[in-house]
């Protein structure tokens, strides 16, 4: 559960809570569907993906604005790791998309966005500590002639998760996006605790955990919350 890019499908349903935006001190939640499923492809290679579809509600940051809920635009990566390792290092690499799935102007970008992006991890003794990250450029837009600013936009997730064997896992990552066309960066540390229970034959992993912002843009969070429930598909 600790390997982003494990031979295991799981559909994580990841609900974020943070304040405080703007003079009004506005709250957005945020539902983050991220499916993980992997396709062996040959004997020796796996193909993972890797998508995350977010709902977004978000409260009016200062007065004269509206409120905004519906969907953001849906980031999917695909990684191609090899299913034996050497020394327990994992790795995956591949591309990443930024499909243009917003229901409205305010909660996404209005671009078509493509880049690299790679995952580099290792497990022992119960540790799990690596390295996520991705970088996407905007090639076209959906704006039909409505200006919207180009997407540059790169993600950097470093993380380490310790697991006891009763598969209780404490984890600490940073999960920093950095806009280089706005020249602003998010960068929030996560300390979530999770466990893995059983709905009759259905394996779930529930976790709990805070956040708080080493650095935001103007008017940006100041700290957050994170519930988790993933549900577990063991591949045969």
């Amino acid at each position: 559960m600790a390997n982003p890019i494990a031979n295991l499908i799981s559909v994580p349903f990841q609900y974020n809570f943070d304040c405080c935006f703007g003079p009004s001190d506005g709250e957005h939640s945020t539902l983050n569907i991220q499916p993980v499923i992997p396709v062996s492809i040959s004997e020796d290679w796996n193909l993972i993906t890797r998508t995350i579809v977010p709902v977004l509600d978000f409260q009016a940051a200062a007065p004269g604005l509206d409120n905004e809920f519906g969907l953001g635009d849906t980031l999917q990566s695909f990684f191609l790791s090899p299913k034996s390792t050497k020394s327990g290092v994992i790795w995956g690499v591949g591309p990443a998309f930024l499909w243009p799935t917003a229901t409205d102007r305010d909660l996404g970008t209005g671009k078509w966005a493509v880049g690299p992006t790679v995952v580099i991890l290792k497990q022992q003794s119960g540790w799990t500590y690596g390295a996520l990250a991705n970088q996407v450029w905007s090639y076209a837009d959906t704006s039909g002639g409505e200006f919207r600013p180009e997407v540059n936009q790169g993600y950097l997730q470093p993380f380490i998760t310790y697991t006891w064997k009763d598969s209780t896992s404490l984890t600490f990552d940073m999960e920093a996006t950095f806009d280089w066309e706005a020249n602003e960066q998010s960068i929030p540390l996560n300390l979530v605790v999770s466990h893995i229970y059983h709905l009759g034959n259905q394996p779930v992993q529930l976790g709990v955990g805070g956040r708080a912002y080493l650095d935001s843009p103007d008017g940006g969070p100041d700290w957050g919350m994170r519930a988790v429930a993933t549900f577990l598909f063991p591949t045969k």
